[in-house]
């Protein structure tokens, strides 16, 4: 087998193309033929050692896949060879073969091609988990979804458009914003990359105009840094501010907003939900498959890279350069 691995911590340009042994799963395991492997931020993040898992080296980032059934370790029940999976497994998916653990793989339709199998359940599986289970949106609600552009951007937009809510995408440029708006958002609006006082008093103004004047009853903040508080600002009461992820730096938040809006600030930490609610999370695969097949949810691939271009991928997203799902395929 062939695996891009992290050796040291660093960039992606300290990653290494190595030839390994082909592993055998063990008892509760399956192995398989990774077709696909989804490119997510955390993967530039955990190379670094700034992630919150910090696997042991050497490993492989990559922690979403799908792909074929290989071999099953003994006690497995519920797969046979030939089988097609996608699963979440954290690590170790930029390879061309992967053990994991049985109860992480969800057989996938037969319709959907490995490409956008790996790249749906980090996505959608974050946004639906923020919106379903943290925010509980309903219709007519307004949503702003800011760095919309990105992979669980665009997933939150098809997933608020389904869900009956007016969608108001944030980017940093005009490319994203027409990108948003190809794929549903009833709004958009671009923000400043350097959000100083004035720009985050603009911009607070703006989101509060395009949600009518009330303000947004939910915030979904994939991006966080100087752009959190103008977003939590531009709030309706009692609405519901999503964290979902700092690529732009850890916010510092004044509570004392919280209590003049009546709003809450909810945490959204989709992984440790799929061990702690193992019920919540097979009932919203079967959510999002449905949705799937309907035709109102699909991956938005911009970029494809094979597995020696590993780092150029890791590095158009650590950029914030990519727009929808970046992809590497094996086959």
């Amino acid at each position: 087998m062939k695996a891009m691995l992290s050796t040291a911590p660093g960039g992606p340009e300290t990653l290494e193309l190595t030839e390994l042994p082909d592993p055998e799963p063990k008892k509760g395991e399956i192995l398989i033929r990774v077709h696909a492997a989804g490119v997510n931020f955390p993967d530039t993040l955990m190379i670094r050692d700034l992630y919150q898992m910090k696997p042991p080296r050497p490993f492989a980032p990559g922690g979403e896949v799908a792909g074929e059934v290989l071999a099953l370790g003994d006690g497995v029940e519920g797969f046979s060879p030939g089988d097609r999976v996608l699963a979440l497994t954290g690590h170790g998916g930029f390879a061309t073969h992967l053990t994991l653990k049985a109860a992480a793989a969800v057989k996938i339709p037969d319709a959907m091609p490995y490409e956008d199998a790996a790249c749906f359940i980090f996505t959608y599986g974050t946004s639906h988990h923020a919106l379903k289970d943290r925010a509980a949106i309903q219709p007519g609600e307004s949503l702003l979804i800011l760095g919309a552009a990105g992979g669980v951007g665009i997933a939150a937009i098809e997933l608020g458009k389904a869900a009956g809510a007016k969608v108001i995408a944030a980017v940093s440029s005009k490319e994203k914003a027409d990108f948003c708006k190809e794929h549903g958002a009833d709004e958009v609006l671009i923000y400043s990359r350097d959000m100083d006082r004035d720009a985050q008093k603009a911009f607070s103004a703006e989101i509060k105009s395009l949600s009518g004047g009330e303000g947004v009853d939910v915030v979904y903040d994939a991006v966080g840094g100087d752009y959190a508080e103008p977003a939590l600002r531009a709030m309706a009461w009692k609405g519901r501010y999503l964290v979902v992820g700092f690529p732009a730096g850890i916010p510092k938040i004044p509570l004392n907003l919280t209590l003049l809006k009546g709003c809450q600030i909810v945490g959204v930490f989709w992984g440790a939900s799929v061990y702690r609610e193992p019920q919540g999370h097979a009932e919203n695969m079967a959510d999002l498959f449905q949705l799937y097949g309907e035709g109102k949810i699909k991956p938005r691939i911009s970029a494809r890279f094979p597995l020696d271009e590993v780092p150029a991928a890791l590095e158009l997203m650590q950029e914030r350069k990519a727009m929808g799902k970046v992809v590497i395929t094996l086959d």
